[in-house]
């Protein structure tokens, strides 16, 4: 069964930073497109930043473009999430995600994600 695991989540000081990460198992990570998604209260899902499956090329949104930076280590099964100068706009649950269709990653869609991660969560106080 395949099983994405996040950790690293908390809470945190506007300004801090946070690292995620996401271990997989039961699934080879670089036969996958990797993102990151976060989902706040009464709003929808989103695409945060996602990766291609060799981790050459990322997306990440207007949002977080320059704060945040998206990783993964193929040969640990791992995918990251470097969180720096953190606000509270950035509260959220945040979720690992593998998407089958591994040329999905630029575009960083909901829709295009295979498996799910049960999500991390992250606040951000002023």
């Amino acid at each position: 069964q395949v099983q994405l695991v996040e950790s690293g989540g908390g809470l945190v000081q506007a300004g801090g930073s946070l690292r995620l990460s996401c271990t997989a198992s039961e699934l080879t990570l670089d036969d996958y497109a990797m993102g990151w998604f976060r989902q706040a209260p009464g709003k929808e899902r989103e695409g945060v930043s996602c990766i291609s499956w060799n981790g050459d090329s990322s997306y990440s949104a207007d949002s977080v473009k320059g704060r945040f930076t998206i990783s993964r280590d193929n040969a640990k099964n791992t995918l990251y999430l470097q969180m720096n100068s953190l606000k509270p706009e950035d509260t959220a649950m945040y979720y690992c995600a593998a998407a089958w269709d591994r040329g999905t990653w630029r575009y960083c869609r909901t829709a295009d994600i295979t498996y799910w991660g049960q999500g991390t969560q992250v606040t951000v106080s002023s």
